[in-house]
């Protein structure tokens, strides 16, 4: 029997393609596992939905680097779908367009109907999704992944991006979000960091199977962290750092920052404080975004209100 009560709601086609994508950065362990035992498995479908696995960036993760030549999930914009491919091409952005014609094309009636792309982290964030525009499914799923996982502070970042400008791989799918977990160093496996992706993972597909079955998802409304601005670490001029993340702000993404707040240390022991206004930080002291020269992002804590919804009948 379906746990939803029956009640008004908006009618949506039927979710019957999933795509789970790993190794989209080579040193992201959790992925590319969780992606290697889904395709061990012969069942490629579960009840009413078609589930494809994706390693993402072979080469890289042979490697176990992030990338090989360019940051891959940094290549899924249109203009970089579109753009010719030649010999001198990065080979990310060549694996990127195999991709959105093999998950895509994106903003096309074929692509996969959802895309999860799974990512860690070596900030403290815990479980979290990442999604571009206000998506009705998205929300449902990510209110459904925090009712089934109370014991696990599960988190969402919106980045309000158009889907044309959307840079990452989950934008290729008709829905999609990222799943970004951790602390996790690159290129290291946690049992727990995988046990808590590989959950949320099973209960994305369980909450596909009560959509396409009929179950009316009631609506609500959820608090998301909605992206402001970039915050690079000082350094000197001639571009060295002079500073670290304070202790008083390592491992405490999403705490809420107020303007005095310490967020760097400087290497001669000086305090470098929050100034403006109070914002919530998150990928704090991230390992990959030393070479984008972003210490830590800051964003607006949103509440998103949705409809109920429920699979349109033939």
């Amino acid at each position: 029997m379906c746990p939803f009560q029956k009640m008004e709601c908006v009618s949506l086609p039927p979710l019957s393609t999933f795509a789970v994508c790993g190794g989209t950065h080579g040193n992201e362990m959790t992925g590319v596992y969780a992606v290697r035992e889904m395709e061990k498995h012969t069942a490629k479908k579960k009840g009413s939905v078609s589930i494809t696995a994706v390693l993402a960036n072979p080469r890289a993760v042979d490697a176990c680097r992030r990338y090989t030549d360019t940051d891959l999930n940094r290549c899924f914009t249109d203009a970089l779908l579109s753009s010719p491919i030649t010999d001198s091409s990065p080979y990310e952005l060549s694996r990127a367009q195999e991709l959105n014609t093999q998950l895509g094309p994106k903003g096309s009636e074929k692509a996969v109907d959802l895309l999860v792309d799974l990512h860690n982290t070596t900030a403290n964030m815990g479980l979290c999704l990442i999604f571009y525009s206000v998506d009705w499914i998205t929300l449902h799923i990510y209110k459904y992944i925090q009712s089934k996982m109370p014991s696990m502070p599960v988190k969402a970042i919106q980045l309000d991006i158009p889907i044309s400008d959307a840079y990452s791989l989950e934008s290729v799918g008709k829905h999609g979000f990222a799943i970004e977990a951790g602390p996790q160093p690159g290129g290291v496996l946690r049992a727990d960091i995988f046990n808590m992706v590989k959950e949320a993972v099973d209960h994305t597909i369980a909450w596909l199977e009560e959509f396409n079955s009929g179950c009316t998802f009631e609506g609500g409304e959820v608090e998301a962290y909605t992206f402001i601005r970039s915050v690079d670490y000082p350094r000197d001029q001639a571009g060295e750092l002079t500073a670290a993340i304070h202790p008083k702000l390592q491992d405490n993404d999403f705490q809420l920052l107020r303007p005095g707040d310490p967020i760097f240390l400087t290497f001669s022991g000086e305090t470098v404080k929050h100034e403006g206004e109070e914002l919530y930080p998150f990928f704090v002291n991230e390992c990959a975004y030393y070479e984008k020269k972003i210490a830590f992002h800051l964003a607006r804590k949103t509440t998103f209100t949705f409809p109920s919804i429920c699979v349109a009948k033939d």
